[in-house]
């Protein structure tokens, strides 16, 4: 178990310092086009690593209705939002909606299996928009600009988190690795296809780009697409989507550190307060709180 703690703080040190990582990658191409191209990278990276290790196989028609599925979640919509969201808006403002990921598997995993949530949960779900909101809400902006990129990356959480169920029910019988493969590969198609009715033209840019650029784009594409997705998905199958999800606030807290060290943006006292109440939000609305209590309980009293 210890193992796939590990592996799950090292996929969230991957996904977090992404976040900065992609920002950077925005001011040279737009969106969409910059994503299908780095989500086929991580693909085909996906695909040489199960090979060398001799994992591949055809999928059975079941199992491909999942791949779709995980796709057009985990890949198609999540991706695209997340890179629409992060052209209008901060990478710190991004890091810390993404942070209510947990709360939001582990209702989403309840209200699915028809085990529907405590009311602890239910406060937890809600201290956890709270914090969401002292960081959107905070600016008193109006809704459109950087409020919209604030409910692109909110969907595109929403779509990830969707996407683990499907990816939970895969696991009973296609290795998670080769799920993940699939996926990415599947997925890039689809946004190839949006990116040349949205973007037309953009393909272009990439033989104008620095050699900064490739270099980050490999670390994103390779190291947080390919192999972070995979360890992800492969611990899914391993301690299920509620318990993998309380790693994702590690995420949050990875990528504020990256998006202050890396993109130069300031932490506020509104970030710090939506950093803490999305915290207290995962632990209430994940059950850990709730687990905690239930084990003290029932140790035995010292004679």
């Amino acid at each position: 178990m210890w193992k796939t703690y590990i592996l799950l703080t090292t996929v969230m040190l991957l996904w977090g310092l992404n976040l900065p990582a992609l920002k950077y990658l925005l001011t040279f191409m737009n969106p969409v086009t910059m994503t299908a191209l780095r989500v086929l990278t991580a693909g085909i990276t996906v695909f040489a690593i199960l090979g060398a290790l001799k994992l591949l196989r055809l999928p059975t028609k079941k199992e491909w209705t999942y791949i779709i599925g995980g796709a057009a979640l985990n890949v198609v919509l999540h991706h695209y939002f997340l890179n629409m969201g992060l052209f209008r808006t901060t990478g710190t403002n991004a890091s810390l909606i993404l942070g209510t990921g947990p709360v939001l598997t582990a209702i989403c995993t309840a209200l699915i299996l028809r085990n529907y949530p405590t009311k602890i949960q239910w406060i937890g779900a809600s201290i956890g928009f709270i914090g969401i909101s002292s960081v959107v809400l905070a600016g008193g902006d109006s809704f459109t600009g950087l409020k919209l990129g604030d409910a692109f990356i909110f969907i595109a959480i929403l779509a990830q988190v969707l996407s683990f169920l499907v990816i939970a029910k895969a696991a009973r019988t296609l290795d998670p690795r080769l799920l993940t493969a699939y996926m990415l590969t599947a997925g890039s198609i689809l946004l190839f296809a949006i990116s040349f009715i949205q973007e037309p033209g953009e393909l272009i840019k990439f033989t104008t780009v620095p050699p900064t650029f490739w270099l980050v784009f490999a670390g994103s594409a390779i190291l947080s697409t390919a192999v972070g997705h995979m360890l992800y998905n492969h611990s899914i199958g391993q301690v299920g989507p509620a318990k993998a999800a309380i790693f994702m606030n590690l995420n949050t807290l990875f990528s504020l550190a990256g998006s202050a060290i890396f993109l130069g943006e300031i932490i506020t006292s509104h970030h710090l307060l939506g950093f803490v109440l999305i915290i207290i939000g995962v632990i209430l609305g994940s059950g850990a709180a709730e687990d905690l209590w239930r084990k003290r309980k029932s140790k035995p009293e010292p004679s």
